[in-house]
């Protein structure tokens, strides 16, 4: 799958990924099978995707730039699609 990024006019594709989503906070609000050792609560209880002292997701690979838990991803990551605007404003 090959998009466009009209920010800067080229071609958004899993091989060029930036991975920028992998930075920011994902709260756990649905079931989806993510690994127990990539789950933290935080103080109020709440459950969000593992992250690394640096700020990247705990289950980004950091060689591949790709998820290592691609198929049981939380909803968020899911619904967060490579890009769309959401994806092009984090990529900028």
């Amino acid at each position: 799958m090959t998009i466009k990024d009209t920010t800067n006019n080229t071609d958004v594709t899993c091989a060029n990924c930036e991975a920028c989503c992998c930075r920011l906070e994902v709260m756990l609000i649905t079931d989806t099978g993510v690994p127990h050792n990539f789950i933290e609560i935080d103080k109020w209880g709440g459950r969000n995707m593992a992250r690394l002292d640096d700020g990247w997701c705990a289950a980004l690979n950091r060689d591949t730039m790709r998820c290592m838990i691609y198929s049981k991803r939380p909803w968020v990551c899911r619904e967060f699609k490579m890009g769309e605007y959401e994806c092009i404003n984090e990529r900028a």
